[in-house]
């Protein structure tokens, strides 16, 4: 089964997959059941069991899943071998907390390159990355080979700096603007609304939480 043939649910749950995977293999577990994953990672078995059917016989009955064969699986999988480069546009202080966190749980991604409008920071290096003045940023993009951005602007500026890293060729934006923003069809987009989620987050507690 190809990856577009991959339910998108199914997509955002294989990371979670496999950062436990990887704790198991720390603490020396050999194999793992799908009762016992769904325990952990909060996701009912059945589900579990679904998922991993899209990618054919990856455990066995009776014994559960081999931790290590699945781990190396999921590696595969995600392209975990393979360092990924993206770009952070707006050092604000969503932006500073990105920098210093920099994935460094997650050693396949790092922010190698960031781009910002204010001039007390560009041309210098925060947390290790250097900071680009916004107008470089197509040509940065370019000269990087980076396809994945982080985009933390103003919402003002969000669908103008899209364009400047479409044309950069940008392949995918993880965006924490709450604008929805107008792309190609072979960008894809990411949004992650903090603020929405938050809402929702406290609907649920008002009205099944007690």
């Amino acid at each position: 089964m190809t990856a577009e043939n991959i339910p998108r649910a199914t997509a955002k749950r294989l990371p979670i997959y496999y950062r436990y995977l990887n704790i198991l293999h720390d603490t020396g577990k050999s194999r793992i059941s799908s009762t016992e994953l769904a325990e952990a990672v909060q996701v009912d078995s059945a589900t579990i069991r679904r998922d991993f059917s899209y990618f054919g016989a990856l455990g066995k009955r009776g014994y559960g899943y081999d931790v290590d064969s699945l781990l190396s699986f999921f590696k595969q999988i995600l392209n975990q071998e393979h360092l990924t480069n993206v770009a952070l546009i707006g050092v604000g202080n969503l932006g500073h907390a990105l920098l210093n966190f920099n994935f460094h749980k997650d050693g396949n991604v790092r922010i190698s390159a960031a781009f910002d409008t204010n001039d007390a920071i560009v041309n210098k290096i925060q947390d290790g990355v250097p900071v680009y003045p916004i107008t470089e940023l197509a040509h940065q993009l370019k000269e990087q080979q980076i396809q994945v951005v982080i985009l933390t602007v103003p919402s003002s500026a969000a669908q103008g700096v899209t364009d400047d890293a479409v044309a950069g060729g940008v392949k995918g934006i993880l965006n924490f603007t709450p604008i929805r923003l107008a792309v190609p069809d072979a960008v894809l987009v990411q949004n992650v609304d903090l603020t929405n989620e938050l809402q929702t987050l406290i609907y649920f507690i008002e009205n099944f939480g007690k």
